[in-house]
């Protein structure tokens, strides 16, 4: 699923509208520079739990989620599906797959409809640079989650998978539909304008061998 300039811009300018940065008391500024990267900024804690004492913690992407999903909740099992493939959690994803059409189904949480598995399969993230769920697998090293998604929704010649996927796919129950009219994950870029094949070619290692054949771009 891709966003035009215009519902990307409503879409910021709703989570700017979210006092994130402030103190719901005194309205203070909570944000500093980030101190790990240097840039962009952070809010950082001190978590007490039964695992221990958790020193600067950097809260604000838990904050902006949740501010993302207060706005536009009919995205949650979307941004749940971004999670099991920056996991690499296979299982979590074939479970959405052979779930039911959840496109007339309201979610049990917040009452809301959740979007149908086609769109799910091709989100792309609007406050994490518009990054695909291929993209997510490839940024966590996943060649099964990788494998998984070019299955069941690209257009990559089938003849181009190990038989291995193919047996994986058969004990899980998964197999590929018509893709006909459908979006090909391989073509979903960033924010930046990279593909999926693009940040393989950047991180090397486990991808070496991936980019130039058509896998991960289309």
């Amino acid at each position: 699923m891709s966003y035009d300039a215009d519902t990307l811009v409503r879409r910021q300018c709703l989570l700017d509208a979210y006092s994130l940065t402030d103190c719901p008391n005194c309205h203070t500024t909570l944000t500093i520079a980030n101190p790990s990267s240097g840039a962009g900024q952070a809010i950082l804690c001190t978590l007490h739990n039964e695992g221990g004492v958790q020193p600067d913690l950097d809260i604000l992407p838990l904050l902006t989620e949740e501010s993302y999903l207060k706005a536009y909740p009919e995205d949650r099992k979307c941004r749940a599906f971004l999670e099991f493939c920056r996991e690499g959690d296979v299982e979590a994803i074939v479970g959405m797959l052979k779930d039911p059409d959840p496109s007339d189904i309201e979610d049990e949480e917040d009452g809301h409809p959740q979007k149908p598995i086609d769109e799910v399969l091709r989100y792309q993230d609007p406050v994490g640079e518009m990054q695909s769920g291929l993209q997510a697998a490839v940024q966590a090293g996943s060649r099964e989650v990788a494998y998984l998604l070019l299955l069941v929704a690209s257009e990559l010649d089938l003849q181009q998978f190990p038989p291995e996927v193919f047996q994986e796919a058969a004990a899980l129950g998964v197999m590929r539909e018509d893709q006909t009219g459908k979006v090909d994950i391989r073509s979903l870029r960033d924010a930046n304008g990279k593909s999926a094949e693009d940040l393989a070619r950047e991180m090397g290692g486990i991808w070496t061998g991936w980019p130039g054949r058509g896998w991960l771009v289309a």
